[in-house]
């Protein structure tokens, strides 16, 4: 059948990736003021350090054999091609879960995770804790298919929720997601929620369709308002303009590095730890890499503008995901948790945990702490 698994190895061209590099080596760096660090966008010195990196210490090969190293596989979803890696660990064949990325992320970024919630028992846990692992990447990011029209995320649901129950034939599943993933998860809580035991979030997307109305809900609407003021400009261009954006970068890989490596500086949980010490080199180049080798930085931009025009930001008036639902409440600059009594205007929270540290990219930043929490779910829901 069309929509079998076929089983996906990356492969990248060496002539590809040189010509790639080779761009990386002549790209002019413009003059920045000294001292400015991140405060204007992406400090100079530090991509400075990483472009060097690239090209003189950073390992592609090394990188592809990262990449294949759990079990991938492509399959043509109600006319999408959607890459997803599938892991059976000790559940074998239970437990299925479905960990959605968002921007600028990929499926790359749950590398440490994967094992741990696949094989516990090797990993300090029990084998009833297991989960089969599905994650997929979303339309028109990394090695999914990039349609000409653009897949929004009430779409990338429906397709997800054919890749689970028809493709891979799980007659019900558990499903967490962050930033984009976590709207792709709501959503499918929302339209498929009689298929879902219960989801897991790590930012409440969508928000109610209510206002905020207590003090503290008010309070938080500000600080929302805020923070948007001085770190959402890149979500209003990529809403509004994201052809234009395509143009200026769309051959530089150093331009979109730039633009990616902001985006994970300012939403990380830097407190008590510099960004260096986050996210290794290779993890960052590795993502930078599948979006600047599969041509994804433009298509996956364009989730933003889809999102805007179909009103998928807030849920719609007098609806609510009855699905439980977790909430794991990371240090996250970019959205700061709500009151919990304003979130469950939108949502039948059934867990909601404050976590010591990590910030928007959780996975990466505290696996551990996110392990931890996906096992405790897992035995309540």
């Amino acid at each position: 059948m069309a929509n079998d698994p076929r089983p996906f190895t990356v492969d990248w061209d060496e002539a590809a990736v040189e010509a790639v590099l080779e761009r990386v080596r002549s790209y002019r760096f413009p003059p920045q003021p000294e001292g400015e660090g991140w405060r204007y966008g992406c400090d100079g010195e530090f991509l400075r350090a990483i472009t060097a990196y690239w090209t003189q210490g950073y390992d592609w090969r090394a990188a592809v054999e990262r990449l294949n190293r759990f079990p991938q596989f492509t399959a043509t979803v109600e006319g999408v091609d959607l890459h997803f890696v599938h892991v059976v660990g000790e559940a074998e064949g239970r437990r299925p879960l479905l960990l959605s990325h968002g921007w600028p992320g990929s499926h790359r970024e749950f590398w440490k995770i994967v094992e741990p919630l696949a094989f516990p028992s090797r990993h300090g846990g029990r084998a009833e804790d297991a989960f089969d692992l599905v994650i997929p990447s979303l339309p028109n990011f990394g090695f999914s298919g990039k349609p000409a029209e653009t897949i929004d995320q009430r779409r990338t649901a429906d397709l997800f929720h054919s890749l689970m129950t028809q493709t891979l034939r799980y007659r019900r599943f558990r499903a967490h997601g962050g930033d984009w993933g976590a709207l792709v998860t709501s959503l499918l809580a929302l339209h498929h929620g009689g298929d879902l035991d219960a989801v897991h979030l790590t930012m409440m997307f969508p928000k109610p369709a209510d206002a905020p109305e207590s003090e503290d809900e008010r309070a938080w609407q500000t600080k929302m308002e805020e923070i948007e003021q001085r770190m959402g400009g890149y979500r209003h261009l990529q809403g509004s303009r994201p052809q234009s954006l395509s143009w200026a970068v769309s051959d530089s890989p150093v331009a979109q590095a730039a633009w990616i490596l902001e985006r994970f500086h300012d939403w990380a949980d830097l407190e008590g730890r510099r960004f260096e010490d986050v996210f290794t080199r290779d993890e960052l180049l590795d993502t930078i890499m599948i979006y600047v080798m599969t041509g994804a930085f433009h298509s996956s931009i364009r989730c933003y503008s889809a999102a805007k025009e179909a009103s998928l930001r807030e849920l719609p008036k007098g609806r609510r995901i009855e699905v439980p639902t977790a909430f794991a409440r990371f240090r996250d600059p970019l959205h700061p948790w709500p009151p919990r009594d304003y979130a469950a205007k939108a949502f039948a929270i059934s867990r909601w945990t404050q976590m010591a540290h990590g910030g928007h990219f959780p996975a990466l930043e505290a696996p551990d702490l996110l392990v931890e929490d996906l096992r405790a779910w897992g035995r309540e829901s």
